[in-house]
């Protein structure tokens, strides 16, 4: 009987050790070999809604961009139809980035005014999702100033502008996900088309002359021939979230960042120089 509780105890010890190994690969920056990831065909059989994106494109990729994939889950099972999608400014009541009530660690960041989304509130709530996903048992407190930079609205419920601290350097026009990652907190890198893994968030230029705010998921050659960038985020053709596979002959420039260092929301002090001139970069695959 001895015997039998000491393996016991062992086979416990040892799942401990290996739970906390992988959690621990878990907590680090996600690395690439620098090549080019693409995706299999049979990765795509999901459509265009699915609760699997942790499960097929977490697969492969170790550290924080797990966290990121998982959280669109999170996100897409608030509305597995897609949840609608809208813009408009000037609207009563005002147009939503989500179309719910999103908190940080408990905190409320929006009182969402519609249950409609777009672009750059999804892949921002997917960044405040993932943050949930990895802290909610830490017991971390941010400091009052950091919190507010990243609601959604302000106080009084009226719509954040863009620019505005860090949702509004997300939401900005260009390249928000550097302005707001790299530049102002400081908790992201910028990555090359190239070194692109599923879970980095990446600003689109498309030829036509507007934008889109998305998280990446994996490039794609398709029965045609043709090479596709595979994303999740918020738009008309999947009536609000969606996976979407599209050509990158319509797109003109993109811009990769990878979450590197996601402690620095609790300790940052944010910097509100911005350079809103980045350049982004011309996909060439060798």
């Amino acid at each position: 009987m001895k015997k039998l509780y000491s393996a016991i105890c062992l086979i416990v010890f040892l799942l401990s050790v290996n739970f906390l190994l992988i959690k621990n690969d878990d907590n680090k920056m996600t690395i690439d070999d620098g090549n080019w990831f693409f995706l299999k065909t049979d990765d795509l059989q999901e459509g265009e809604h699915h609760l699997k994106h942790g499960e097929i494109f977490g697969k492969y990729v170790e550290g924080y961009n797990k966290y990121i994939l998982s959280a669109i889950d999170e996100v897409q099972k608030t509305a597995l139809d897609g949840g609608g999608y809208f813009i408009g400014i000037k609207a009563v009541p005002t147009e939503s980035p989500i179309g719910y009530d999103l908190k940080l660690l408990g905190k409320k960041l929006i009182s969402a005014p519609r249950t409609t989304s777009y672009c750059s509130g999804a892949s921002y709530t997917v960044f405040v999702e993932s943050l949930n996903l990895m802290y909610s048992c830490k017991n971390k407190t941010m400091p009052e100033e950091n919190y507010e930079a990243m609601r959604m609205q302000e106080p009084d419920g009226s719509r954040r502008e863009d620019n505005v601290k860090f949702w509004g350097k997300w939401n900005a026009d260009g390249f928000g996900t550097q302005f707001a990652l790299v530049q102002y907190s400081k908790i992201g890198k910028k990555i090359s088309p190239q070194n692109a893994r599923p879970g980095d968030f990446v600003n689109i230029s498309w030829k036509s002359g507007l934008g889109h705010s998305v998280v990446f998921l994996g490039w794609n050659i398709d029965e045609k021939n043709d090479t596709n960038l595979v994303y999740f985020s918020s738009q008309p053709v999947t009536n609000g979230f969606g996976d979407v596979s599209v050509n990158v002959n319509r797109i003109k420039e993109v811009l990769f960042v990878r979450l590197s260092e996601p402690d620095g929301i609790f300790v940052n002090k944010f910097e509100e120089n911005i350079d809103y001139k980045v350049k982004g970069d011309i996909i060439k695959f060798n």
